[in-house]
């Protein structure tokens, strides 16, 4: 067996035992896939940076930043689970790597200002409540540089952030593509902040 297939098997049984211990938490049995990391990360490009990635497990999307040109030094993981934690810190010495829920950023000053470019998140948003989704993306838009893009996949059949969410913090989410070679099939959402809506002052008499 190669080293590239006894990795792929090693972070299987790795995430699969995470998920059997927390399946709310990893809601999934499987990594994702490399079809599924190279639509999340197909539109980020080196000047990006830095970028941001939330729940990144064995580091499948982490892989495919770099294969995109990003420097493993703009990049950030911000992952929960302490078993993929230290498997980040292995795979990936010069990223910074945070152990932290991501619905706490807003908490903290993990950057000064507002300096990323791109956030990508394999968080499992379909889990988690209302407030949670609301915390996690107020508190990576607030580190978002004007035009930066929140990248979001789902096993569902719409985007997992709800609308009523979307329209509080003023963004807007389209979609990416689909992956079928996924296990599950997935898809990817864009989410980015919404253009403010600028009405020209005209007189009565201009009207008609």
């Amino acid at each position: 067996m190669t080293s590239a297939a006894t990795t792929g098997c090693l972070d299987f049984v790795q995430f699969f035992r995470s998920w059997i211990a927390d399946p709310l938490r990893v809601a999934a049995v499987a990594p994702s896939g490399e079809a599924l990391a190279r639509l999340i990360t197909r539109d980020i490009a080196p000047d990006d940076g830095p970028v941001l990635e939330l729940g990144p497990g064995t580091g499948v999307f982490t892989k495919a930043l770099l294969a995109r040109g990003v420097s493993e030094r703009d990049l950030t993981l911000v992952e929960y689970g302490s078993e993929f934690m230290r498997m980040l810190q292995f795979r990936f010495p010069q990223a910074r790597v945070l152990w932290m829920d991501a619905a706490q950023l807003s908490r903290y000053e993990i950057y000064a200002g507002a300096p990323v470019g791109s956030v990508v998140s394999g968080l499992p948003l379909l889990s988690m409540s209302p407030r949670k989704v609301t915390s996690i993306l107020s508190g990576t838009f607030s580190y978002m540089r004007p035009g930066g893009a929140f990248y979001q996949f789902t096993y569902g059949l719409r985007c997992p952030v709800p609308r009523p969410i979307l329209d509080r913090l003023g963004l807007k989410a389209t979609l990416v593509g689909r992956v079928a070679r996924n296990i599950p099939p997935a898809a990817v959402y864009k989410i980015v902040r919404r253009r403010p809506v600028t009405i020209a002052n005209r007189r009565f008499g201009d009207i008609g």
